[in-house]
């Protein structure tokens, strides 16, 4: 066994027997505190996040805090961020779960650090659904800025939990009135106070294409434009009642299902356009190999007028169909020059997505060794612009 597993190894069991200490003196003390067991997961998840992130910081620290040290004046000022005149990458990895050694690993491989790390978080009653604090906090430990896709599936609260509710199978019908008329403002406003309290800017993307009929419960099968930009509206609002400075709102809609207009909630609550664009190629019945151009560039005029600053929130392409390398190559060379409203591409690295198709599609690209040396060039490229 190598020095480094053997002390690696040493830092989890320490990890561990700090967390069940953290349990078992918490719980000792905390039994008449309102819900002692939830207090004392968090706590314990805290400590050993902590030490996990330790282990990777004392690994990293240095060279990716120099790396991202002229990141530190946009930290400061989030209305920087909308005004920064170069591209800032970041990445999605689902195995990035309990820490974001897949990210870093992505950008080891890349030769780059990633200003931004981006995450998704569902609505409901799970703890998971609560807001990711750790996952926040890790981000904000390694030196970037936190990105949050927050998806509002309203069918995932119990009923016990959240009384006046109505009954799961109808919730989505309609379900952004009920936004709007507050039932959800306790959930909301818990959220808006722990973002309140992080010390970073966070980028939040909240019900995300939802002028897609055939994806998510809050797209327009269930709900028309006006309820949309009325429940968008009522959580922004909540967000500024509880004093949330910190947060950027990302509006999100599909490009290629267009109705932006009706859709915009408004400059005022606008500070990102942001938008997926994955090419599926040629993997199901409905979907063919489109260029860059094709999936995001026949909708960027329309989209411009709103005169914001652009995400690429979900950016990728399968192999399956056509020239895998050419499609990042043809899409990242057009940048600035043919679309400059582009501030952020967000790296879509999923490799078992099974959230559109029955069948398990890979967006990784880690193990393609073409793709990662045209990746790194085409970077490299961006960041002397």
């Amino acid at each position: 066994m190598t020095r480094n597993k053997l002390v690696r190894i040493l830092y989890l069991v320490a990890a561990l027997l700090l967390g069940i200490g953290v349990v078992y003196g918490l719980s000792r003390v905390g039994m008449e505190a309102k819900g002692p067991v939830e207090t004392v997961l968090d706590k314990a998840s805290d400590v050993v996040e902590n030490i996990e992130t330790d282990i990777i910081l004392s690994k990293r620290t240095e060279k990716r805090a120099d790396r991202l040290e002229w990141l530190q004046a946009y930290k400061a000022d989030k209305k920087k961020l909308t005004g920064v005149q170069k591209i800032l990458f970041g990445a999605y990895d689902n195995n990035a779960i309990t820490d974001f050694r897949p990210i870093i690993n992505l950008e080891d491989t890349l030769h780059t650090t990633f200003p931004v790390i981006h995450i998704y978080t569902a609505w409901g009653s799970k703890r998971e659904a609560a807001f990711p604090k750790e996952k926040v906090q890790s981000i904000v430990r390694l030196g970037s800025i936190p990105s949050i896709t927050w998806e509002p599936w309203l069918s995932a609260f119990e009923d016990a939990q959240m009384p006046g509710l109505r009954p799961s199978g109808e919730r989505d019908k309609n379900g952004l009135k009920d936004i709007t008329a507050g039932l959800y403002d306790d959930y909301i406003r818990q959220w808006a106070t722990q973002a309140r309290q992080v010390k970073s800017p966070i980028i939040l993307r909240w019900a995300h294409e939802m002028n897609d009929p055939y994806r998510y419960p809050w797209g327009p099968q269930n709900n028309s434009p006006e309820d949309f930009k009325a429940a968008y509206t009522h959580v922004h609002r909540i967000f500024n009642e509880q004093n949330v400075r910190n947060v950027l709102w990302a509006w999100s809609p599909h490009p290629s299902y267009g109705h932006f207009n009706d859709y915009y909630p408004g400059d005022s609550l606008v500070d990102y356009v942001a938008l997926g664009t994955l090419n599926y190629g040629t993997v199901a019945n409905w979907s063919k190999w489109w260029t860059f151009d094709e999936i995001f560039g026949s909708h960027y005029k329309d989209l411009a007028v709103f005169k914001k600053p652009m995400i690429l929130s979900e950016f990728g392409s399968l192999k399956v169909g056509g020239d895998r390398v050419k499609w990042f190559a043809d899409a990242l060379s057009s940048l600035p020059k043919k679309y400059p409203l582009i501030h952020m591409v967000f790296f879509f690295h999923y490799d078992d997505d099974r959230t559109t198709t029955q069948q398990s599609l890979d967006w990784s690209f880690i193990r393609d060794k073409n793709i990662v040396e045209m990746l790194r060039r085409e970077i490299d490229t961006l960041r002397e612009r």
